[in-house]
């Protein structure tokens, strides 16, 4: 159903990368392949250390993270594009229509939830933020194996 799958915030160092890291977790490769970038990308940067330090204390590890700047050929080659944030998905149909039909927020089975951008913030604004991608990613999964790997849905 989705093969490749893109998560999206705005500088790609604290959320999105934060959602790629935990469905990456939990979706076998073989399902999609799952990748992040930013609308305004801290481009080549590491995630932002309070954002890494939560991925590790919950046993994943993030440090190969590099912030990216999203491209319109990432959208076009993503099935599926998950934003944060109502304004994000606005952007993207203002820069790609084409790619309107895909985008959805994270927080999408959780009543059109959107996650705010903890940047700048204190410890427990991210461990809220982490709480909330938690959730929406958990939220995602069974529509991510509607399907079995390589199988297409009808």
């Amino acid at each position: 159903m989705f093969q490749s799958i893109l998560l999206v915030c705005v500088g790609n160092i604290c959320r999105s990368p934060t959602a790629e890291y935990l469905l990456r977790q939990r979706l076998p490769a073989a399902r999609a392949t799952v990748s992040s970038a930013g609308l305004g990308a801290v481009e080549d940067s590491p995630m932002d250390a309070i954002a890494a330090a939560l991925l590790r204390e919950h046993g994943i590890d993030g440090g190969a993270h590099r912030g990216r700047q999203l491209l319109p050929d990432m959208l076009r080659q993503a099935d599926l594009v998950l934003v944060m944030e109502k304004a994000h998905a606005a952007r993207i149909a203002r820069v790609a229509p084409e790619a309107s039909g895909k985008v959805f927020l994270l927080g999408k089975w959780q009543g059109e939830r959107e996650i705010p951008d903890p940047y700048g913030q204190s410890r427990p604004a991210f461990e809220h933020v982490y709480a909330l991608i938690d959730q929406g990613v958990s939220h995602w999964l069974p529509y991510l194996y509607a399907s079995p790997p390589g199988v297409s849905a009808a």
